[in-house]
């Protein structure tokens, strides 16, 4: 089957992963990921995204289901699809005793990719590991390892590359550096998938997102849609005299008090039509509760993550 570049680059169809005499990891995945797109799968520990990184890549065998890469069937043309795949694993498990130019040398070779010296230093000069091109990986400090197992998933010039739980066990400078590769490889039609502890990673870099709980897909999403549907917003009055209770004639709105009581908060849906706020400030004032200041703020998507997963359960 030859590729079709106007498909989506990498097709899931009914993917599952049950384990003998052991739970379902994977439930009947369906998912397409667009070519050049930054695509961030979250989740809980355990929630399936390693395991369905590893059936794309050909560490784990599918029990059910079907994956094209590229166009290329991952199981009858595994080849030509594990050709087209990098994957950075969260393992920092390398060849120690190799030097960092061998190493991802070797893994260009290993794809049947032809030399090309200028490409690999390049790469590495990119990964700011060029002056440590005759180091031993085991001399190297974590965040250069990460950095090493970057360059040898991309030494073969991969047209889909997974970053499984990237910034594990990274400084904040390396995790800026990799997200500042990530979006030039993506502007070089690199298609990215992501698995992420860090929302922020997700909110920053992300074009769509995944959230998968208990090896179940709960949706798929562009972020901004996602964070319009599913955002909700804060309404904060910073009262002038605190409050030892929520009043009963507020229970209609089910406000908070936050910071011992200086802070009554009403949370709502901004894409509701009617989102409550005149009567909430209405009745706040036949109260007689007098504001020093009013303040709005969006959710993240770390709760709308949250709030997702919370529901599944």
């Amino acid at each position: 089957m030859s590729p079709d570049t106007n498909s989506a680059i990498l097709r899931l169809q009914g993917v599952s992963k049950q384990y003998r005499d052991g739970p379902t990891a994977l439930h009947s995945v369906d998912l397409d990921i667009r070519r050049g797109e930054i695509f961030a799968l979250l989740g809980p520990n355990g929630a399936g995204k390693t395991t369905l990184i590893s059936i794309v890549c050909g560490i784990v065998t599918a029990s059910a289901g079907t994956i094209l890469v590229d166009g290329h069937d991952a199981q009858a043309d595994y080849k030509a699809a594990r050709r087209r795949i990098g994957l950075v694993p969260q393992e920092l498990a390398t060849d120690a005793f190799e030097t960092v130019l061998a190493t991802v040398s070797f893994s260009r070779r290993l794809f049947g990719r032809a030399a090309d010296p200028a490409y690999v230093e390049r790469l590495l000069r990119d990964l700011s590991l060029w002056e440590k091109r005759s180091a031993k990986i085991k001399d190297l400090s974590g965040g250069m390892k990460r950095r090493v197992l970057i360059a040898k998933a991309l030494a073969h010039e991969p047209e889909l590359l997974f970053l499984d739980e990237p910034s594990a066990g990274v400084d904040v400078a390396l995790r800026r550096d990799m997200w500042t590769l990530v979006r030039s490889l993506r502007d070089r039609g690199v298609t990215i998938i992501l698995t992420t502890h860090y929302i922020e990673e997700a909110e920053e870099m992300a074009d769509r997102v995944g959230v998968i709980a208990r090896g179940r897909l709960l949706l798929v999403e562009d972020k901004a849609a996602l964070m319009r549907k599913l955002g909700k917003r804060e309404l904060d009055l910073t009262l002038v005299e605190p409050l030892g209770q929520v009043p009963v004639e507020l229970a209609e709105w089910s406000p908070t008090l936050e910071h011992d009581g200086h802070v009554l908060r009403y949370v709502f849906n901004a894409t509701d039509e009617h989102t409550g706020i005149p009567g909430f400030l209405r009745r706040v004032g036949d109260l007689g509760l007098h504001f020093k200041d009013l303040e709005t703020a969006k959710s993240s998507l770390e709760d709308i993550f949250v709030d997702l997963v919370e529901r599944e359960r």
